[in-house]
């Protein structure tokens, strides 16, 4: 019996791995760096949710509403810490955050 992933299912899934590549790259650009929030620690936490998201989608987790949620609040929380910094990357990963967020809201 064979899996066929919906496109919602699969724009979900680009989502959340452009997010991980985003978070990866805003906390390696912040990592030891001085910062008045939770950026970059919230990259971390959002890189691997939403890392776990894209594989309980592509595996058809009977789990993949409820991580979704869950990811879309990280999302969110990721998205507020970014946004409040000047920074490009910082930027960039609140915009993705922004975008999985709601992709995985679409899901859960």
């Amino acid at each position: 019996m064979s899996h066929h992933l919906t496109q919602a299912v699969r724009d979900c899934i680009a989502a959340c791995n452009d997010c991980a590549t985003e978070c990866g790259n805003c906390f390696s650009h912040m990592v030891g760096k001085e910062s008045s929030n939770d950026c970059p620690a919230c990259c971390i936490e959002c890189a691997d949710l939403c890392r776990l998201s894209a594989d309980a989608l592509a595996r058809n987790s009977p789990f993949a509403k409820e991580i979704c949620e869950l990811c879309a609040k990280v999302c969110e929380w990721c998205a507020e810490q970014c946004a409040a910094h000047d920074m490009e990357h910082c930027k960039r990963c609140a915009e993705a955050c922004r975008r999985c967020a709601e992709a995985c809201r679409s899901m859960a």
